[in-house]
């Protein structure tokens, strides 16, 4: 048996193996005498099956599957064995491989093109700089933050005059053209309506000041400029009825009813950050300041990993790879999308693909390694980080781990915090690597920055 590499050029080379019979000679006769053992074969008895017979029923077969795994262990031992730094995986030549015939062969010969991993150098330092966003965390939006809050914890009061935003509840009825309820018309006991959502200006001030009791007339149909979702559902009849309802309505009012929002006191504060961890409104608002810019700082990590990638990679200039090898890969990887799919997506694979080679040479140069430890409280931070965007800034311990224990179980899951929790370690490595260039922008831009 013999392995070799040649080098072809900087990028590919040839791999070959040369198996001889006394390779796989042994493991053959052993695979023959399993099969000897469980062959059943009509006229003999479990067992006593002829050798001569097994062979001839499954030898081609089984010195065809010795071989492959053979040859499948060597070529990767020797890449291993050599640390050959490859992309992709071997690829059978299609020019110099020899015919093999199991038949006829005892010795054989597999030639397979290698695409190797160009050599370069990722170096940043702190002459490189990179931009680090900070989103500015406005009044507006903490207000907006404790305004949810109070909301959460509002309640519904019965009124006697309607303001804007109220609930009207009452007897809705279809008048006749003199002004008077139709006989046989469409009527609604307990008709919900919520004049603000009317879109007829005009029709909307019929209701202002409105009081228990009062009947009004109004016109459905101008009132929601003829849309027949919300026609329909005030009226409770098909959508494909309301063309053809154009009368005036009677409303009578039997209720009105006000959303009041809560007050910020200490049963919110305890609520959203526990108990007696907070005892002031001004001390609740600086935390919520706090959580809301907390969440933005996995954004800004992320836009500044995106930022380092683009500075270095136009440092790197373009790299030589091994185009028409890595092209076949991808069409065999891509085999229902053609060849048209793989022209289209090549530079954007290899500039995946030199970022991929670059951070791994990041990765080891900061010696960034990855514990099951982080990765189970990656998942935890992941959950804290769902709550918070519903305003839940604290989440009971137990919680925690359930959910995170549950995005454990799934491998999908597993690899995406593999990959958050050195994206994360990455970033606290570069940040103090580089030199940052510090920018506070608003909500607004920064999203700007993502298109």
């Amino acid at each position: 048996m013999n392995v070799s590499l040649q080098n072809i050029d900087k990028v590919s080379a040839l791999l070959t193996v040369k198996l001889e019979k006394a390779d796989y000679q042994e493991q053959v006769e052993k695979s023959l005498k399993s099969f000897r053992q469980k062959a059943q074969v009509p006229g003999f008895r479990k067992g006593m099956v002829p050798a001569s017979l097994v062979k001839k029923m499954y030898g081609k077969s089984v010195v065809a599957e010795e071989v492959n795994k053979l040859l499948s262990e060597k070529v990767y031992g020797y890449i291993k064995d050599n640390d050959l730094n490859i992309l992709g995986e071997p690829m059978p030549n299609e020019d110099k491989q020899p015919v093999v015939d199991f038949d006829t062969m005892e010795d054989f010969e597999f030639l397979f093109d290698i695409a190797l991993a160009p050599e370069f150098k990722a170096e940043l330092s702190a002459k490189d700089e990179v931009d680090y966003y900070t989103v500015d965390v406005t009044a507006e939006m903490v207000d907006k933050q404790l305004k949810a809050y109070t909301q959460r914890s509002g309640r519904y009061d019965q009124v006697d005059v309607y303001q804007e935003n109220d609930m009207l509840k009452g007897l809705i009825a279809e008048l006749d053209e003199n002004g008077n309820t139709k006989e046989g018309g469409i009527q609604v006991e307990g008709a919900v309506l919520m004049p603000s959502y009317i879109k007829n200006d005009v029709q909307k001030a019929i209701f202002a000041d409105a009081k228990v009791n009062d009947v009004l007339v109004f016109n459905p149909n101008t009132a929601y400029d003829g849309h027949d979702t919300e026609i329909a559902s005030l009226l409770k009849i098909e959508k494909e009825a309301v063309a053809n309802v154009k009368a005036d309505f009677s409303f009578q009012v039997a209720e009105i009813t006000r959303f009041v929002e809560g007050e910020l006191n200490q049963e919110i504060f305890d609520q959203v950050l526990g108990k007696d961890v907070v005892t002031t409104e001004e001390e609740f608002t600086a935390k919520v300041k706090e959580s809301i810019a907390a969440q933005f700082i996995a954004d800004s990590d992320y836009k500044f990993l995106i930022d380092v990638r683009k500075g270095l990679l136009d440092k790197l200039g373009k790299i030589e790879f091994p185009t028409a090898l890595l092209k076949r890969i991808m069409l065999l990887n891509n085999a229902d999308k053609g060849e048209g799919f793989v022209d289209e997506n090549y530079d954007t694979s290899i500039e995946e693909l030199t970022w991929h080679l670059a951070k791994e040479q990041l990765v080891k140069e900061f010696d960034i390694k990855v514990e099951q430890a982080d990765v189970l409280q990656m998942a935890k931070d992941a959950t804290k980080a769902q709550f918070a965007q519903y305003g839940m800034l604290t989440v009971p311990d137990d919680l925690l781990d359930n959910y995170a224990q549950e995005m454990l179980k799934k491998k999908d899951s597993i690899d995406g915090l593999v990959n958050r929790v050195v994206d994360s370690k990455l970033s606290v490595a570069l940040k103090n690597k580089v030199t940052l260039k510090n920018k506070v922008v608003s909500l607004e831009e920064f999203s700007g920055l993502f298109k």
